[in-house]
């Protein structure tokens, strides 16, 4: 007997896991949203940090500018450029409240916008295609270029009073100063960026069964749109100075016209408004077209 006992094994008393030494199976909390919410902010910030030092650098840069001409015209510095008679910037913006109080500071700007959007319309409507055209045909380009070439250099002002007795109205006189302002820089631009077209590519097109007008859409088009944006960021700059002569010397209405006026009447503070005006409205448009170049060309703005 007790040998059968003996040959039976022990039986192992082991010790009953209390509740505190049993593994959890509840889930684990999330972490807070304020965590979240901060990585995202931290993680915006480093992929815009040069975008947002950039705009940091011009607003202390317009901070200097506008510290440097309060001491001067405060003080009437004299040092053979004279600010006795240059308006300070609380005088320019005491009068920026009342002439936006004003209606008719409103139509100025509303003529000189409309002008803008008529004569830059018409000029990129009439140079980009042109340009194509010029770049791709060797006769056209030899054609139209040398008279191109002769009209480009004459300035705004000298087609003033051509234009006066061209057109029937100061209207539509100023919007065709505006074109011809616009409209060489576009050509020229867009004739620069067909020469930068690679012969490689148009070869492939050849080869892949392109015709003459799949060629144009799906290679000299998409190859010449970063030099015609360019274009049409200085068109649209020598457009506004085109336009601000025209309204100075023939204009009724508009920034130009209001500035010039200004000038006439000794209103020193209305010149200052009106050149800044023209200075924020030149910017704006500026950055729209920008603005429509990143979108038509998603690639240029991946770089």
């Amino acid at each position: 007997m007790e040998a059968a006992l003996r040959t039976l094994p022990e039986t192992v008393t082991r010790p009953t896991p209390t509740a505190e030494a049993r593994p959890s199976t509840k889930p684990r909390p999330a972490p807070p949203v304020e965590v979240v919410r901060d990585d995202r902010l931290a993680r915006w910030f480093r992929l815009h940090r040069g975008q947002l030092r950039a705009a940091a650098l011009g607003l202390v840069s317009l901070a200097v500018f506008i510290t440097v001409w309060q001491l001067l015209t405060v003080n009437r510095a004299t040092f053979y450029v004279r600010f006795t008679n240059v308006p300070s910037p609380a005088d320019v913006l005491a009068r920026a409240i009342l002439a936006f109080r004003n209606p008719i500071f409103g139509d100025h700007i509303w003529m000189s916008c409309r002008r803008i959007f008529y004569g830059f319309t018409l000029a990129g409507a009439v140079a980009i295609p042109l340009g194509l055209l010029m770049g791709r045909f060797r006769i056209l380009r030899e054609i139209v270029f040398p008279i191109c070439e002769v009209t480009r250099p004459i300035p705004a002002i000298a087609w003033v009073p051509m234009a006066i007795m061209l057109w029937p109205t100061n209207e539509e006189s100023i919007v065709f100063i505006t074109f011809l302002g616009s409209f060489f820089p576009i050509l020229i631009n867009t004739l620069q960026g067909m020469a930068t077209v690679d012969p490689v590519l148009v070869r492939a097109g050849r080869c892949l069964g392109a015709g003459e007008a799949a060629l144009f859409r799906e290679v000299f088009l998409p190859a010449s749109l970063p030099q015609i944006f360019t274009g049409l960021t200085v068109g649209m700059g020598v457009a506004w100075v085109s336009l601000i002569a025209a309204e100075m010397i023939s204009g009724q209405f508009g920034i130009g016209y209001f500035t010039w006026e200004a000038y006439s009447l000794v209103q020193y503070s209305d010149i200052a408004l009106g050149m800044i005006t023209i200075g924020v409205l030149g910017l704006a448009s500026s950055l729209a077209i920008r603005l429509v170049g990143r979108l038509v060309m998603p690639w240029g703005a991946a770089r």
